[in-house]
C-alpha cells in the first residue's frame, strides 16, 4: 500500500487516461483521501469487513454500504434496556407496611399491612427520639428513615450541608426558626446551608416523619455557633447496628438496609 501511495503522488499531472491506465493495473475502483496521520492500510475494495473498518476509523462511508449485521446489533442493544438490571446493579429495598399504623391520620393503608411491626426495629436515639432505618445509602451518602417523638420535644440546633426530603405521617412538627407548621400528608423541602432546630410540640402524643438526609447534620452549638456534634449515613448506620446487636435482632440485621 505505501508503494501505490508513491505511485499515484510521483506522476506530475497526469492525463486521465495515465490515470485510468494507473487504476486499472492497481486494481483500485477508488482510493479513498486519508490523512497522514493515519496508519492503517488501504483495504480491498471488495471486503465488507474492510469496509466497517474504513466506517469506524472516520472514513466516509455511505448507509447502503453498513453491513446488516451492525443494525441487528444495535436493535439487540436497545431492547436489552428493557430488560432486569444489570447483575452489578444494586439489589432493590423492599419495605411494606411502614404506613400501616398511620391510616387514622390520613395515610393510605397498604395491603400488605397485615402483621404488627416488631418494636426493636425502632433505634432509640434519646429517652423521646428514635429512629426506623429504611436505606443507608453508603455509596452516595444519604440515608432514609422515619423519624418519631413520643410527646414534645426537640432535636438540638443543626446545619445541613445538603438537601433534605421530609413527609409527615403522622402528628405535627415545625422548626423554631420557621413560622410554618407541618402536619400529616405535608412534604417539606429543606435546602442546603438551612441551620434550624426541629420542634414536637408537648401536647403531640406522637410525631411520625420520614427524612431522606443527604450528607451531614452538623450539631450547633445555641450560642457560639461552633459545631459540637454531627450525624451522617455512617453515624446512624453504627448506631443501629450497636441497638440491633443488645436488642437481640443481631447486628447483620442492618445490612438489608445498606446499599
Amino acid at each position: 500500500c505505501p508503494d501505490q501511495m508513491l505511485l499515484l503522488h510521483i506522476v506530475p499531472q497526469p492525463a486521465p487516461v495515465i490515470l485510468l491506465l494507473v487504476a486499472a493495473a492497481l486494481s483500485i475502483t477508488s482510493v479513498p483521501i486519508i490523512p497522514k496521520c493515519h496508519s492503517f492500510q488501504l483495504p480491498s475494495p471488495t471486503s465488507s469487513s474492510s469496509l466497517l473498518s474504513i466506517n469506524q476509523s472516520g472514513a466516509h462511508l455511505n448507509e447502503k454500504h453498513t453491513p446488516r449485521k451492525l443494525l441487528q446489533n444495535t436493535s439487540t442493544v436497545q431492547s436489552s434496556k428493557l430488560g432486569a438490571a444489570p447483575k452489578e446493579a444494586l439489589s432493590d429495598i423492599v419495605i411494606p407496611g411502614i404506613f400501616g399504623s398511620y391510616t387514622k391520620e390520613g395515610i393510605a393503608k397498604d395491603e400488605n399491612d397485615e402483621d404488627e411491626e416488631d418494636p426493636r426495629i425502632w433505634v432509640p436515639q434519646t429517652e423521646c427520639l428514635s429512629f426506623r432505618p429504611l436505606c443507608f445509602c453508603v455509596s452516595q451518602g444519604y440515608y432514609v428513615n422515619l423519624l418519631k417523638f413520643k410527646g414534645g420535644g426537640t432535636l438540638g440546633r443543626h446545619r445541613h450541608s445538603s438537601p433534605v426530603h421530609a413527609l409527615t405521617l403522622k402528628g405535627s412538627w415545625g422548626y423554631k426558626e420557621h413560622d410554618w407548621h407541618a402536619t400529616a400528608g405535608t412534604y417539606v423541602f429543606e435546602p442546603p446551608g438551612e441551620t434550624h432546630t426541629l420542634v414536637v410540640d408537648e401536647d403531640c402524643d406522637e410525631m411520625v416523619a420520614m427524612f431522606h438526609v443527604t450528607g451531614s447534620l452538623l450539631y450547633v452549638d445555641e450560642d457560639s455557633d461552633n459545631i459540637v456534634g454531627f450525624d451522617d449515613v455512617f453515624s446512624k448506620l453504627e448506631k443501629a447496628k450497636e441497638w440491633y446487636k443488645a436488642c437481640g435482632l443481631g447486628e447483620d440485621y442492618v445490612q438489608q438496609f445498606v446499599r
